[in-house]
């Protein structure tokens, strides 16, 4: 047992966890708009980490590429910062924000921080559509109905308009047909292929035909058409054991990852029903069983449209012990074991360990000798922090057997927020202060707060689908996979939350803590080291590549006149530290204060990008944008109509420059006209080697053996290689050791070969084109522009990654007469603040002005104090 407790304290200090959580300041967006948002990290029971100073904010699009990347500065455990959504780079689509620090990289990347991020467009949407879909499978075929509803940016109907539709397959006959809506812009699509064409994996594109008019592409996921529905069933402590009566939860998820209810019932090998069981909650159930000697069960399972099928239950062992908790009482934990007969004489008087921990600390160990059959005990909550408990079952050799994962929810635990305004109703454009109260162990608590106030009238949102420093630090970070609607859990805390809650945790099946490697004193592998600064580093070497030992390197930032100077080690390896970049900045390496300067080569070390993490959240992604968000995006038009009038201006510009594309090349001519994934060459700027950096820039590809595959192809082990063209001739990756990376004008990504047969014609999976600049038209130059272009050896400048700096949030005063104010403030984030600290009575107070529109204001409070406690707060008030 102590060994246990000291080796898992090891670990836990010597590999500690960070986790990070991002307050956002309203749940979805428009183009236009801006994200404003905070970032919490944390470690050790949810204290402000001070592993990390720097974590990463992504912001990934649908097709897995990366449109935003930030580096953000964290100081006592938070930082700020804002992405605006720009109409011109970005277009209506499910984007999701994915953060992590350098050293969470060591670890499961499924436990960074992600959330789904939906972005309409209310500025240049000339269509919008509402999809739905039916489907069922029979005979080796799957069939799919779609109805698609067609309508302007006003909403009236694209009546009898021409639609022409195609799903590309793998092969070059792709599914394609034509229609016309009816009366009401509706369109009824029938489509049909065997399983081995995965239509439920591919995208149906539809042209409307509005004549005068240019036509409009739409695509449209097939994947919410996904018939299929999955039951799983897991026996609590892990199995089912002969003559030992166990609880056992069931889900029942359908394909695109949701829950789904389902009944049934539990029958034995003879086909004697046991009991019959039903879905509660979110497609999660649980039911009671005594499994026999001998006999085998499965559950006969009664789908939503009456279909049936028949699930098997897991193999029942013949010996073995069973770890269950119940977790009804509010004081205590009641722990129960339970032996069957011949596990029971085979470790009789044996002693056997419990332990119980929480974010790798042990709050409770116990040791029993195995006396009789079943032993039960009283474990009081109060040992526990608010939060996900392990409880794990070990033989005195230190061997986990059964496991059981339960949550607390303590009252008199975490941070204690409270928001309060004079009054509850006030008017538009009015100044409302705000005051906050934080407490901690009912006593005054000095937090780190950030703040949001939204009119809730325009931004509707289910409370229990929110993401919140609840659900993110106590659940989500703790448990693999997707959790459905997490607040719920959190929202209005009842017995019967509490209970479904306990469902959930016997159903999630995974979490990041594991004993088997700490019992076999298996560390894990460490790549990356946590960051306390931005390092510039790199080797200098001579013509033949041997290593410069003490070697002279200055460092300058020409913006900021700062310059410092280091010497390289044995190894010709040189590093500076502490560096204080921003965004933009422009650095110059030199060393040309050393002998032989012209024969030396700086050679920088490039940071290894992190490669693509699956979305966890993809079921919360949302399928018809327009109509989801219709509320807010008729807002977003008006606001946009209200603060952009068109000026006459004299356009006094040069021709745009054309950028080279796949479409300047004919072979390539038959590909789509949009890329999937997109990279600008400037990402390559200061590539030494093209392919290395091709290796691991790349979004949605895979590099594996001299090959590049679709990503999500090769997970699913379809390992076949895309072709890769090089203005428009098809090479090999060994061709790609041969590219200057300063002339790469953009690198295309396309997942299919569209209508071109590319892939037919080479056995391949996909295109990868990389496009070449062109050579510029000549013209004389002087010999100082000349020595710009060759710049020596010895010296290098290039523009890393640095902190991006965040803007502050704009909140108006109205402070004068109504009659000079300007009209139809329609904001719908009324106030963010992410930076509000309680004083030592815990009090703090914010003042700001309400907009024009009336309703209901929701203002969000969350945050964190030094000792790790965490606290959530919503207020409302009324504006009339």
């Amino acid at each position: 047992m102590n060994t246990l407790i000291s080796k898992t304290a090891k670990r836990t200090n010597s590999y500690p966890f960070e986790k990070v959580y991002i307050h956002f300041d309203k749940p979805y967006y428009a183009l236009g708009d801006t994200v404003w948002f905070k970032v919490y990290l944390t470690m050790f029971g949810h204290q402000p980490s001070a592993l990390s100073k720097i974590v990463y904010v992504e912001m990934i699009n649908s097709t897995d590429s990366l449109v935003s990347s930030l580096r953000l500065q964290v100081m006592n455990g938070v930082a700020t910062g804002d992405i605006p959504l720009s109409q011109y780079t970005l277009k209506k689509g499910n984007y999701r924000l994915r953060a992590y620090t350098n050293w969470m990289r060591n670890f499961d990347g499924d436990y960074f921080f992600n959330k789904n991020i939906t972005v309409g467009d209310a500025i240049n949407n000339e269509l919008v559509t509402t999809t739905s879909f039916t489907s069922s499978e029979k005979n080796n075929l799957t069939k799919v109905n779609a109805r698609i509803v067609y309508k302007d940016g006003d909403g009236m109907p694209y009546s009898y308009k021409k639609v022409s539709w195609q799903v590309e397959t793998d092969n070059d006959k792709p599914l394609k047909g034509k229609g016309m809506t009816d009366n009401n812009g509706i369109l009824s699509i029938s489509l049909e292929g065997s399983k081995d064409l995965a239509l439920t994996s591919r995208d149906l594109v539809t042209t409307l035909d509005r004549g005068t008019k240019k036509p409009i592409a739409s695509t449209f996921h097939l994947k919410y058409a996904e018939p299929n529905i999955d039951v799983q069933f897991f026996p609590e402590g892990g199995e089912l054991i002969s003559g030992v009566r166990s609880r056992v939860a069931f889900k029942a998820i359908k394909a695109d990852g949701l829950g789904v209810d389902v009944k049934g019932s539990i029958v034995d090998n003879e086909g004697k029903t046991v009991i019959d069981l039903q879905t509660k909650h979110l497609g999660m159930g649980v039911f009671f069983l005594v499994p026999e000697d001998g006999k085998s069960y499965k559950a006969n399972i009664v789908y939503p449209d009456g279909t049936t099928h028949a699930y098997d239950l897991p193999r029942v062992q013949l010996s073995g012990i069973n770890l269950a908790i119940n977790n009804v009482e509010s004081d205590n934990l009641s722990i129960k074991l339970a032996a069957n007969p011949l596990f029971f004489q085979r470790y009789q008087n044996q002693k056997f360990y419990i332990v119980g921990q929480s974010g790798g600390i042990i709050y409770y160990a116990a040791q029993s000798t195995l006396l009789s059959p079943v032993y039960s005990a009283l474990i009081a909550k109060n040992k526990f922090p608010t939060g996900l408990i392990q409880f794990t079952l070990f033989t005195d050799k230190g061997d986990p057997i059964s496991e059981r994962v339960t949550f607390i929810q303590r009252n008199d635990d975490g941070l204690k927020l409270t928001l309060s305004t004079a009054k509850p109703t006030f008017g538009t454009r009015e100044k409302v202060k705000l005051d906050i109260l934080a407490k901690a162990n009912n006593l005054p608590s000095e937090a780190n707060l950030s703040v949001a106030v939204i009119d809730e009238s325009k931004v509707p949102f289910d409370e229990n689908a929110e993401t919140t420093i609840l659900t993110s630090l106590l659940l989500n970070s703790e448990l693999k996979g997707y959790i459905e609607k997490p607040n719920y859990y959190f929202n209005h805390v009842t017995p019967e939350t509490i209970a479904d809650l306990d469902v959930l945790m016997l159903t999630q099946g995974y979490r990041r803590f594991s004993y088997r490697d700490i019992v076999r004193d298996k560390a894990p592998s460490i790549f990356f080291l946590p960051e306390q600064s931005i390092e510039i580093t790199g080797t200098l070497r001579n013509q033949t590549g041997m290593p410069i030992n003490r070697g002279s390197i200055s460092l300058t930032i020409p913006d900021r006149n700062y310059s410092v100077r280091t010497s390289t080690n044995a190894d010709g390896v040189f590093k500076f530290s502490k560096l204080l970049l921003i965004d933009s900045s422009k650095i110059t390496l030199n060393a040309r204060d050393n002998v032989n300067n012209n024969s030396l080569m700086i050679m920088l070390d490039y940071p290894r990008p992190q490669g693509l993490t699956k979305n966890n959240n993809a079921p919360d992604e949302v399928a018809n944008i327009d109509s989801v968000l219709n509320t807010y995006l008729t807002n977003s038009k008006k606001q946009f109509n209200n603060s952009h009038t068109l000026k006459e201006v004299e356009i006094k510009d040069k021709p745009p420059v054309h950028k080279v594309t796949h479409a300047d090349f004919p072979a390539l001519s038959g590909l789509n006209m949009m890329a999937d994934h997109e990279v600008p060459g400037e990402r390559f700027k200061d590539c030494g080697t093209f392919a290395l950096c091709a290796e691991t820039m790349l979004f949605g590809l895979t590099y594996n053996d001299n090959n590049f595959y679709i990503t999500r192809d090769y997970n699913n082990n379809k390992k076949i290689p895309v072709q890769i063209y090089v203005n428009g001739f098809p090479v090999d990756y060994s061709y790609l050791n041969t590219i200057n990376s300063n002339e790469v004008e953009s690198v295309e990504i396309f997942n299919n070969d569209g209508l071109s047969g590319i892939n037919r014609m080479s056995n391949t999976n996909g295109v990868l084109v990389i496009n070449m600049r062109k050579a510029p038209v000549g013209h004389k130059i002087t010999a100082d522009e000349l020595k710009t272009l060759f710049p020596p050896k010895y010296l290098l400048s290039f523009t890393p990654q640095g902190f991006s700096m965040g803007r502050v949030f704009y909140s108006p005063k109205y402070d004068v007469p109504r009659y000079v104010q300007n009209a139809n403030d329609l904001r719908t984030t009324i106030y963010w603040n992410p930076i509000v600290n309680t004083d030592k009575t815990g009090a703090a107070s914010l003042e700001f002005y309400n907009a024009d529109g009336k309703g209901t204001y929701k203002a969000v409070v969350e945050g964190i104090d030094a000792d790790g406690n965490i606290g959530r707060f919503v207020y409302r008030y009324k504006v009339q």
